[in-house]
């Protein structure tokens, strides 16, 4: 609550600076890996031993992602490989 609310209800209808508008572009680049990185290094179905159909789809997606610059095909390459991969290997 104290987080939304020293955005929503104490900032309100200012103008925010431009260096701080600058670096909240940058919020969904860096929650996103946060909260992936630990499902494929340390995933639970996989009782901590690393799983290769996890690998392979985040290094795929990461690939496509780098390759694209369009973070909607790093999401569907992702997808695509890690339901195809597991499909595959079981």
């Amino acid at each position: 609550f104290v987080i939304r609310f020293s955005f929503l209800g104490l900032v309100g209808d200012r103008k925010l600076p431009e260096w701080l508008l600058r670096h909240l572009r940058y919020t969904p680049v860096a929650i996103l890996p946060a909260l992936v990185a630990p499902l494929v290094i340390w995933p639970d179905g996989a009782e901590g031993n690393l799983d290769p159909v996890r690998i392979t789809a985040a290094v795929l997606t990461i690939a496509a992602g780098y390759l694209t610059k369009n973070p909607l095909w790093a999401i569907v390459v992702g997808v695509v490989s890690f339901t195809g991969l597991g499909a595959l290997l079981g």
